[in-house]
C-alpha cells in the first residue's frame, strides 16, 4: 500500500499526506493545526497516527501549523539546519526530542519510507523537494520551483507519481494587479513554476515511467485549475501524447483530494 492525498495546496497553505503499509507522514503543515486535523479526519486518518512531518522550506504557507501540531501531538519534525534556523517561531514550540535534521541529497528513513531530499530554486534558506520511496515505487514532491533544470529533472525521473507545481499563467501574471517587483519574483529564477513549464516537464517525464501527476500550488490570482489542466494537456499534445498517456489531476486549495493509490 502506497497512498497520497493533498490536504491543502496553494499560496494560502500547503500540506500533503503520504501513507505506506506501516508509516504515515505529512509533507509541510502550512495550515492551522485545527484545519489539518479536520482534513485528515475527513479521509479517516487520525493525527495521532502521523509518524513525522517533513518540511520543504520555511515560508508561512508551508509551516503555519507546524509547531502547534508537533507540540500538541508529539510528532517529530524533519528539516535541514538552514530551514530550522529560518523558522525560530516554529522551532521554539517544538520539543527538542522532536527536532530532527536531515542533509539535502542524503537519504533518511521514517518507518518503512525512504526519503531523499533534493535542492530546488526558490527564495528560501535551503528549500528542497522530496523523493519518497516505498518498495519499488517513488512519489516526488516538487513545488516552489523558480525554474526547471537538468538536476531537478534527473531527480524526478522514474517517479510513479508527482505533485508538481503549476503556479501561474504567464499572460494572466502580466496583467495582474500585483506590483512589478512581485511579478518579477514570481516569474524569476527563484520564484514559481508556470503552467507551460509544468506541461513541458511532464512531457519529458512520461518517457521515464511517470503514470500519475497532480498539479499543485496554484496561484489564486494568477491561475485557474481549468487553465492549468488545459495548458498541460496542450503541451502533452505538442509532444505527441494525449490525455490518456497519464492520469492528470489538480490539487484543491481548501479541501483534501481523494486518497490516490500509487500501488
Amino acid at each position: 500500500m502506497f497512498k497520497f492525498c493533498s490536504l491543502y495546496s496553494g499560496s494560502t497553505g500547503n500540506s500533503l499526506f503520504i501513507e505506506s503499509s506501516n508509516t504515515k507522514i505529512l509533507v509541510d503543515a502550512g495550515e492551522s493545526c485545527k484545519k489539518i486535523v479536520q482534513s485528515l479526519s475527513n479521509i479517516d486518518i487520525s493525527i495521532d497516527s502521523i509518524d513525522g512531518i517533513i518540511v520543504t522550506h520555511e515560508h508561512i504557507d508551508h509551516v503555519k501549523g507546524l509547531g502547534t501540531i508537533s507540540k500538541k501531538f508529539n510528532i517529530p519534525v524533519y528539516a535541514n539546519i538552514e530551514t530550522w534556523d529560518a523558522m525560530p517561531l516554529q522551532k521554539d514550540k517544538i520539543d527538542i526530542t522532536n527536532i530532527r535534521t536531515f542533509n539535502v541529497k542524503e537519504t533518511f528513513e521514517i518507518g518503512d519510507l525512504k526519503i531523499n531530499p533534493f535542492s530546488i530554486p526558490h527564495d528560501a534558506a535551503n528549500p528542497c523537494g522530496f523523493n519518497i520511496y516505498y518498495n519499488n515505487n517513488k512519489i516526488s514532491i516538487a513545488t516552489d520551483l523558480g525554474h526547471m533544470n537538468s538536476e531537478i529533472l534527473n531527480n524526478l525521473e522514474n517517479s510513479s507519481f508527482i505533485l508538481l507545481e503549476s503556479n501561474y499563467d504567464s499572460n494572466i501574471l502580466k496583467c495582474s494587479p500585483y506590483p512589478y517587483h512581485l511579478k518579477q519574483r514570481i516569474s524569476g529564477p527563484n520564484g514559481h513554476l508556470s503552467n507551460d513549464m509544468a506541461g513541458k516537464t511532464i512531457s519529458h517525464l512520461i518517457n521515464t515511467g511517470l503514470k500519475q501527476v497532480m498539479l499543485g500550488h496554484l496561484s489564486k490570482e494568477n491561475n485557474f485549475p481549468e487553465l492549468a489542466y488545459k495548458t498541460v494537456v496542450e503541451r502533452l499534445i505538442e509532444n505527441n501524447y494525449d490525455e490518456s498517456s497519464i492520469r492528470l489531476s489538480v490539487a484543491q486549495r481548501f479541501t483534501q483530494t481523494p486518497l490516490i493509490d500509487i500501488i
